[in-house]
């Protein structure tokens, strides 16, 4: 039997300063790690808005020319909204 060497995709990790994906080189969070996101934290949305909220103010800091309002909804934004 042979040994396999097991390789694995990039992760659609952030990159600070410039927090772009490492996987796609999108800027991040992209589509693909919001549906990682999304299952990963289920249906605690209160914990992920959490998390995506510390990942705001850290991008925040290290790209200070983008729009505070356009920071927050590609961070925020995209996160489902509680049912009533």
């Amino acid at each position: 039997m042979g040994r396999y060497r097991r390789t694995t995709l990039p992760g659609h990790l952030p990159s600070p300063p410039s927090w772009t994906c490492t996987g796609c080189g999108r800027e991040w969070p992209c589509a693909t790690k919001q549906s990682q996101l999304l299952a990963e934290f289920g249906g605690a949305r209160a914990a992920l808005a959490v998390y995506l909220g510390s990942c705001l103010v850290a991008a925040a800091q290290d790209l200070p020319t983008l729009p505070l309002p356009r920071t927050r909804l590609r961070f925020l934004g995209w996160l489902p909204r509680a049912r009533i």
